[in-house]
C-alpha cells in the first residue's frame, strides 16, 4: 500500500464542513478573532458544496422584522407547532432573532433578492420564504468565507475528531485525508466547529439504480455532522425525529413552491380531496395537534400515506388549472429550472406536461436533517441571555456540545428546526463568536494531541485500501470477495436494515420495539463487518468513510426510536406498539450518549421548556 504523507496544521479554530453553516462560521470567526488562525476543511469544493450547492430559488427562513412581518417569537411558535411541541425554544429564538441580518449581508454581497415593486419589501412565497435568484447563492457566500480564512482545504474529508490527551472531555482537532492526493491531514485546534451536514441515504431510497442520486436532500450528505461527535461521546438529541416529505414522483422535485405560489392542491385517483377523510382517525392519534393552523407537516403526510394504503392512490397535484395562466405556467417552470431541473427531465421522459396532466406525488424515504424540519443533532448549550437560568440548557458557551471546545451549527445542532440555509449560516456565526470567546477565556490552554494518537487514526483511515489490496486476488463473480465488502454493497445492506426495521418506505414507515431491537442487532453486525470494507482507490476510500459515518448515525437513530415509546410524528414514522402521541409520558426531549470505549448507547429524557407564549387571536397566552 502506498505511504501517504502526513501534514500537520495548528490553528485556533477549525471549521469542519464548508456548506452554509461552515461558511457562516468561517466568516464570523475572523470578525471576532482578528489575530486567530482559522481553517475550514471541506470534502468537496467550498464554492459548490453542501445542500445549497446547485442553488435555490428561495430563502426559507426570513423574519422580515424591519417591516414587522414576523418576529422571532412567531418563528418559535411555528417550529414548535410543526414539530408537535418538540423544539429547543432557546435555540430557535436565538437563530430567529439574528437571521435577518445574515440575509441582508447576502444581498450586500451580490445575491439578487426579488422585491415587491409597489412596497419595496422582499417578495414573499408563504409566511417565511422570500424569493431569490439563487443560482450564485453558494459561490457568493463561499467568497466571504475564503476571504476570512487563513486556509481553505478543499477535497479534504474529515473522518475523526481528535481529543485532548490531558482532558478526555476536551476537543483537540480533527483528522482526515485529501481525496485527490491521498495525503493525511492533522488539524490541531483549540476549538472545532462541526458543520458537516445531515444524513441522506441511510434509508433505502425510492429511486434506485440509475436514479440513486435522485434524492430530495443532497445525496452527498452522509451524516458526518452527527457521526463525528457521536464517535467521541458527545450527547445527541431527537435523533428519532427523521423527516419524510411529499415530493413529485421519481424526480423528487419540491412541491412547496407550487402549493404556495400557484395555489395548487392534491387529490386522490378518484379526484377527491382526501385529507378531511382522515380527520377523526388522526385526532384519535394526536389529539389537539390536528386542529392547529397550519397543520403540522407530518399530519398532512399521514393523510397521504393512509389514503394510498386504502387503495385510492396515486395521489396527484392539480396543476392543470394553474398552468392555464401563462404567467403562472412560467413561474411553475422557472421554479423547477432554478432548483430541480432533473424533475423537468423526468416529466419529459414520462410524457407528462403539467399543463395537460396532473403529475403524481410520492412520499420520500426518511432523512435526518436537523436544520430542515427536524430537531435532530447534538445536545448544545444555549445563549446565556435566554438559557442562562435553565441548567439543562446552558453550560457556558452558545452552541457548544457536551464536549469542551466542540461547537455545532446547521444540521449538527439539535433543537432548531426550520433553520434552512439562512438559519444554518446564522448558527455558524453564533458558533464562531462563542468559540472565539472560549479561546479568549483560556479554556483551550494546555491542549495536548500527540503524534501517537494521530498515527493510530492514520492506520484506521487507510485500512479500507489495505483491505482491498490484500483481498483483491480472491474476488469471485467479478465483485464478490470473501475478505472485504465494497462501499456500495455495505450501503445497500445498511439501507435494507433501516428500511425494514426502522420504519422506511418498505413498511410504510411502520416499526415496533421487536423490529427495532432486531434492527439494532443487525446494525451491530454490520458495524463489525465494516472493519473489512475495501476501497480500490481514493474515491472509494471516501465512500467507505461516508458509509461508516452513515452506519453510526443509523445506530443512533434506531436507539432513539426504540427509546421514545409513542408515535409522536405520524407521517414520519409509526411505532406499531405505541400508535398514539403520549404527552403525559413523552412531552420531553430525548438525549443519548455513546460510550467511545464500549460503543454502547445510554438514553435519557430531558425536560422540555416552553419559553415563548402561545398566541391566540392576536393575544398572548401563557
Amino acid at each position: 500500500m502506498a505511504k501517504f504523507k502526513t501534514h500537520y496544521e495548528d490553528c485556533d479554530i477549525l471549521v469542519v464542513g464548508g456548506g452554509m453553516a461552515g461558511t457562516g462560521a468561517t466568516f464570523e470567526s475572523r470578525y471576532w478573532g482578528r489575530d486567530m488562525k482559522i481553517i475550514c476543511a471541506e470534502k468537496a469544493n467550498i464554492d459548490r458544496s453542501g445542500a445549497v450547492a446547485q442553488g435555490l430559488y428561495a430563502i426559507n427562513c426570513y423574519m422580515g422584522m424591519q417591516w414587522d412581518e414576523n418576529q422571532p417569537e412567531d418563528h418559535v411558535r411555528y417550529a414548535r407547532n410543526d414539530l408537535m411541541g418538540m423544539v429547543r425554544e432557546d435555540l430557535a429564538y436565538d437563530m430567529a432573532r439574528h437571521v435577518d441580518s445574515c440575509v441582508h449581508m447576502f444581498e450586500e454581497w451580490g445575491l439578487p433578492l426579488m422585491r415587491n415593486e409597489k412596497t419595496g419589501q422582499y417578495q414573499r412565497e408563504g409566511k417565511w420564504q422570500i424569493m431569490i435568484h439563487g443560482e450564485s447563492y453558494k459561490p457568493i457566500v463561499a467568497e466571504a468565507a475564503k476571504k476570512s480564512a487563513d486556509k481553505i482545504y478543499n477535497r479534504v474529508m474529515i473522518t475523526h475528531l481528535l481529543m485532548d490527551e490531558t482532558n478526555d472531555n476536551r476537543i483537540g482537532g480533527a483528522t482526515g485525508f485529501n481525496m485527490r492526493t491521498g495525503d493525511h491531514y492533522v488539524f490541531r485546534a483549540k476549538a472545532v466547529i462541526c458543520a458537516a451536514g445531515g444524513a441522506s441515504h441511510i434509508f433505502k431510497p425510492r429511486s434506485v439504480g440509475e436514479g440513486m442520486g435522485r434524492t430530495w436532500y443532497a445525496p452527498w450528505s452522509n451524516g458526518s455532522a452527527y457521526a463525528l461527535p457521536i464517535a467521541v461521546g458527545a450527547k445527541m438529541t431527537q435523533m428519532e425525529n427523521r423527516i419524510v416529505l411529499t415530493r413529485f414522483k421519481d424526480g423528487y422535485g419540491p412541491v412547496g413552491a407550487y402549493f404556495l405560489h400557484l395555489k395548487t392542491y392534491t387529490q386522490n385517483a378518484n379526484g377527491d380531496n382526501y385529507e378531511k377523510t382522515w380527520y377523526d382517525q388522526t385526532k384519535e392519534m394526536v389529539g389537539e395537534y390536528i386542529d392547529h393552523i397550519p397543520t403540522p407537516t407530518c399530519l398532512r403526510n399521514h393523510a397521504f400515506i393512509q389514503e394510498t394504503m386504502a387503495g385510492r392512490g396515486p395521489i396527484y397535484m392539480v396543476t392543470m388549472e394553474a398552468f392555464q395562466d401563462p404567467h403562472l405556467e412560467t413561474i411553475g417552470w422557472e421554479n423547477f429550472l432554478g432548483m430541480t431541473v432533473g424533475q423537468a427531465v423526468v416529466w419529459a421522459s414520462q410524457d407528462i406536461d403539467p399543463k395537460y396532466q396532473n403529475p403524481e406525488l410520492t412520499t420520500s424515504e426518511p432523512y435526518v436533517m436537523g436544520s430542515h424540519a427536524t430537531c435532530s443533532g447534538a445536545w448544545v448549550s444555549g445563549p446565556e441571555d435566554v438559557s442562562g437560568g435553565i441548567p439543562e440548557y446552558f453550560w457556558g458557551y452558545n452552541r457548544m456540545m457536551t464536549i469542551d471546545g466542540l461547537f455545532a451549527a446547521g444540521d449538527a445542532a439539535g433543537g432548531t428546526a426550520h433553520a434552512f440555509s439562512s438559519g444554518s449560516f446564522t448558527e455558524g456565526r453564533l458558533c464562531a463568536k462563542a468559540a472565539v470567546q472560549y479561546i479568549n477565556d483560556g479554556r483551550a490552554n494546555g491542549i495536548t494531541v500527540t503524534d501517537g494518537q494521530c498515527e493510530k487514526l492514520k492506520e484506521v483511515i487507510y485500512k479500507p485500501l489495505e483491505n482491498y489490496t490484500v483481498g483483491r486476488n480472491e474476488i469471485t463473480a467479478g465483485t464478490v470477495s470473501p475478505s472485504y465488502l465494497l462501499p456500495i454493497q455495505g450501503l445497500q445492506r445498511l439501507q435494507k436494515i433501516m428500511d425494514e426495521y426502522v420504519g422506511g418506505i418498505g413498511t410504510n414507515y411502520m416499526t415496533n420495539g421487536a423490529g427495532l431491537k432486531r434492527g439494532i442487532e443487525l446494525l451491530g453486525i454490520l458495524e463489525e463487518d465494516l472493519e473489512h470494507v475495501g476501497a480500490e482507490d481514493l474515491h472509494q476510500l471516501m465512500r467507505a468513510w461516508e458509509l461508516k459515518h452513515r452506519a453510526l448515525v443509523s445506530q443512533c437513530v434506531a436507539e432513539h426510536t426504540i427509546f421514545r415509546e409513542e408515535t409522536r410524528w405520524p407521517g414520519y414514522y409509526y411505532r406499531g406498539d405505541f400508535l398514539k402521541l403520549d404527552d403525559e409520558n413523552w412531552h420531553c426531549l430525548t438525549v443519548s450518549r455513546r460510550d467511545p470505549k464500549t460503543g454502547k448507547f445510554e438514553l435519557e429524557k430531558a425536560p422540555l421548556y416552553h419559553l415563548i407564549d402561545e398566541e391566540v387571536d392576536g393575544e398572548q397566552k401563557a
